[in-house]
């Protein structure tokens, strides 16, 4: 009998009332709890439930912007909290860490407003409080909310990742400006660091200039692990160059299965192991005692789904208002541009196409993860089903409330997966990286 392959998997988390469903403020469970969602001791609990879990990472989210695409008003975001408000994760890492021993803590941060000097110091200091747990989640930011908060214009796709390009070069090239054994502590001879051991970068290219050194010593894995999310050809091409690991929005297996064939034959041509990133599908678990509980679990949640908040988080995410179009219009047969990167996301599982109401509401439940929904034996059936057919390598899963549907993922769904041979059960890698490329 061949050996099972082991899944991977990551828990989605925003620094805010909401993630990928903006009903999770308004949930009945999570009002229950008492949630504060603004204090760290709540995503210090869900990285030490998740670790008990073997989760390989926590992972934040972040936008810089609340948007004002749908109507040209901030007030349906506000009144939704579609993403908004967001603090930044990344403060939250070395809290998380502190309590933490072997889990990962990965963030968002653009690229698209910094200098790579500033990233690769940053996200180097973290690598080391994290004792190389960091992952860093590299994005372009292509929102005009988010490039009007700097003062500048949205860039076009092109621009956005050949600069993204050049923005990871330039980190590459600053961590790598200490060698690993340049502090020698010498104090007989008062040699702190080697000179030798340590030099400049004098980079100088299209967008940025950096002398260098780093003025961080080398961590504890050379920069953090990265993380990306590219679906475009060009996002595709980046996530296949440099990512540890890809989360990817697939609602649909035969999407799934094309978008994990493009990556891996991707980084084939690159000359990379396409076993050294992994691919980790979203997915929204639902889970009840039995099938007709979990279900009226899911539809408790999605009926919290506001129109309005729906509309709201799609036209931020589309950079596109809605309101321009008729709710009963078919998304998937329109020109818009900025749709193209969503069209994977306009029809039901079945191939039925949706109208831009439909895509909506399914963008205000889950901004397009697939709701696994059942016992925790027939979740472990769905997620063990889905790899079979699409390829990939685990999942990032996304709750409906918080606290609660974590703990409940934790609790009865993983040691389902554990006893099928499906997920460790200790971990054997000690920084983010070993992690995500354990195999067995």
């Amino acid at each position: 009998m061949a050996k099972k392959k082991k899944m991977h998997l990551a828990q989605f988390l925003v620094h805010g009332p909401t993630y990928h469903s903006v009903a999770m403020w308004r949930h009945p469970k999570t009002a229950e709890a008492g949630y504060a969602w603004d204090r760290p001791e709540l995503y210090q609990h869900i990285a030490r439930v998740c670790e008990r879990g073997c989760f390989d990472t926590v992972f934040f989210a972040d936008l810089n912007y609340i948007a004002d695409t749908y109507t040209g008003s901030l007030g349906p975001s506000l009144r939704s909290a579609a993403q908004a408000p967001e603090h930044d994760p990344i403060p939250l890492l070395s809290f998380i860490a502190a309590v933490t021993e072997r889990i990962g803590v990965a963030a968002t941060f653009s690229v698209s407003h910094a200098h790579p000097f500033y990233a690769a110091r940053l996200w180097a200091t973290l690598d080391h409080l994290t004792r190389g747990r960091a992952g860093w989640n590299v994005v372009t930011s292509l929102n005009s909310n988010q490039a009007a908060n700097y003062g500048e214009e949205r860039q076009p796709a092109d621009t956005r990742y050949d600069r993204a390009h050049e923005f990871v070069e330039v980190c590459r090239r600053l961590w790598d400006s200490w060698d690993a054994d340049a502090v020698t502590m010498d104090r007989e001879n008062a040699v702190f660091a080697d000179p030798d051991k340590v030099r400049r970068i004098e980079y100088e290219g299209r967008f940025f200039k950096s002398r260098g050194p780093l003025n961080v010593t080398r961590s504890p894995q050379n920069g953090p692990a990265i993380l990306q999310a590219g679906t475009s050809p060009k996002g595709q091409d980046f996530a296949a160059r440099y990512a540890d690991a890809i989360f990817a929005i697939q609602p649909r297996a035969p999407d799934a299965a094309a978008y994990y064939a493009s990556i891996k034959g991707r980084m084939s041509e690159l000359g990379r192991d396409p076993d050294s990133c992994k691919i980790l599908y979203g997915m929204q678990p639902i889970i009840g005692a039995t099938e007709a509980a979990a279900r009226e679990r899911q539809e408790e949640h999605n009926a919290l789904v506001s129109f309005e908040g729906g509309m709201a988080i799609l036209s931020a995410h589309l950079d596109f208002d809605l309101a321009k179009i008729p709710p009963d219009a078919i998304m998937a047969d329109r020109p818009e541009p900025e749709f193209h990167r969503f069209r994977t996301r306009f029809r039901k599982p079945d191939g039925t196409p949706m109208t831009v109401a439909e895509v909506a509401a399914r963008h205000g439940q889950s901004v397009g993860l697939p709701q696994f929904v059942g016992t925790p034996r027939s979740l472990a059936d769905q997620m063990e089903a889905f790899l079979e057919e699409v390829g990939g390598d685990g999942f990032m899963l996304s709750p409906t409330h918080t606290p609660g549907a974590i703990e409940a993922f934790v609790d009865l769904v993983v040691p389902e997966l554990q006893r099928r041979g499906l997920l460790r059960t200790e971990y054997r890698g000690r920084t983010q990286r070993e992690i995500l490329r354990e195999e067995d």
